[in-house]
């Protein structure tokens, strides 16, 4: 064995020796109200296990029957009122009474991938996997509405929004949203899990925080023919290929360069035989961009582009668009309230500014229609190597569970206590 493999295999060694249940800490441990650290003290084991419980049983978007089963059944054992949605996946719960409404949002779906990690709890499924996540976010929600259940009586009501099918297109957002989830609702939060931030640190930015996701599927068709006369018929993998390569440059000339635009192709198929032009193929990639002014003009240019680009082929072609998701676009006001939040909960230090990501998050339809904020948690344990989201060998330290609940249970405070946000909608121009 090599040095590079000896290395790899100690990393993936560390990777596997995890603490006892017992044994997982709290980086914010002291840093009250009491009835929060009360919560913690008694409650974090239980929180650990509910999350192991999940990792290794991963769901994919609106399959997620057993881990929404498993929230509604220690929610209402706890005497906090929930409810499914109406699809079965994803629930709703409050807590509170009062005009006043804060949204707390957290998505539970699995990817699609298989788990590399030799976790003792890894996923029991070949090819689904917590890759990104989701099952500590779901727990820190959990962890914040048992905390904010013994806080006594609040200045208003906390809504826990448990939302479906993040990682899949259309979103489970729309799901909450049509089961009256942001009814009455003034602010909404949400966190996600950060690989490059240490447990007890937190990302905030105003502003932007993600970029957009479109889908594109190009089909391309002619008569076929053989490869010694092209000019006889349609070159479709010729087609294909000043599409591949032309495409990107073009918009990189007709948009705005501070939208940062991004179309990356992920698959290509066509033909079989080196002798032979196929008939058909098929070309599929994301587009995704930082600007939300860019992304509300991407699709009509990328058709215009593409008809300009195949005109001289003579290929016919069928362009599918899927629109996914605009930036999360943080509302300064929202942020300062994390802001806040996040020093109370962890120190005056675990304030770190976030860059705005090239990912997309479902987050932004809520933002859509009611002001908020989206943090950055850290999840990385200072020791092991970094491994991005969505990797087969992503690792969360589960102590930041802890510190998601002390953010999540003092945000929900910080804006109950806040002024109403401006509707602007009301606003005279």
């Amino acid at each position: 064995m090599g040095a590079a493999e000896r290395t790899r295999a100690a990393d993936a060694e560390r990777r596997v020796v995890v603490p006892a249940v017992d044994e997982v800490g709290d980086p914010g441990e002291g840093r009250g109200p009491r009835w929060l650290d009360r919560t913690l003290e008694s409650r974090l084991p239980d929180l650990v296990r509910i999350r192991r419980d999940v990792h290794s049983h991963p769901e994919l978007g609106r399959q997620e029957s057993a881990t929404s089963a498993l929230l509604l059944r220690v929610l209402r054992d706890h005497d906090i009122p929930a409810r499914l949605l109406p699809g079965g996946t994803g629930l709703i719960a409050e807590i509170g009474q009062g005009e006043r409404v804060v949204g707390l949002r957290a998505d539970i779906d699995a990817l699609p991938l298989r788990e590399r990690t030799g976790l003792p709890f890894s996923s029991t499924l070949p090819d689904v996997a917590h890759a990104c996540g989701h099952d500590v976010h779901l727990t820190v929600l959990l962890g914040a509405a048992l905390a904010l259940r013994r806080a006594g009586t609040l200045p208003g009501r906390v809504r826990f929004l448990f939302q479906p099918a993040e990682e899949v297109f259309p979103g489970g957002s729309h799901d909450v949203i049509a089961a009256g989830g942001l009814e009455g609702v003034s602010r909404i939060f949400a966190l996600h899990c950060d690989p490059r931030l240490q447990v007890g640190l937190v990302g905030l930015k105003d502003g932007a925080i993600t970029s957009t996701s479109d889908q594109i599927e190009l089909l391309v068709t002619g008569p076929g023919g053989h490869t010694s006369r092209p000019h006889l018929t349609t070159d479709l993998l010729y087609a294909l290929g000043t599409v591949i390569t032309g495409l990107p440059g073009l918009l990189s000339r007709r948009l705005d360069p501070r939208a940062a635009a991004v179309l990356v192709w992920g698959a290509v198929h066509a033909g079989e035989a080196a002798n032979a032009i196929p008939q058909e193929g098929v070309l599929r990639g994301t587009l995704r961009m930082m600007d939300r002014r860019s992304w509300d003009r991407a699709e009509t240019l990328v058709r215009e582009l593409v008809a300009d680009v195949l005109a001289p082929t003579t290929a016919q072609y069928e362009l599918r668009y899927k629109r996914g998701v605009p930036p999360v676009e943080n509302d300064p006001a929202s942020t300062d309230l994390m802001r806040t939040a996040a020093q109370r909960a962890l120190g005056p230090d675990a304030i770190r500014l976030a860059e705005q990501s090239t990912g997309a998050e479902d987050f932004a339809v809520f933002l859509e229609h009611v002001p908020g904020s989206f943090a950055r948690l850290g999840v990385w344990d200072g020791i092991s190597p970094r491994v991005d989201l969505h990797s087969s060998t992503f690792v969360a330290d589960e102590r930041a569970i802890a510190a998601g609940v002390r953010l999540m249970t003092h945000t929900a405070l910080a804006a109950l206590s806040a002024p109403h946000p401006v509707d602007r909608s009301t606003e005279s121009t």
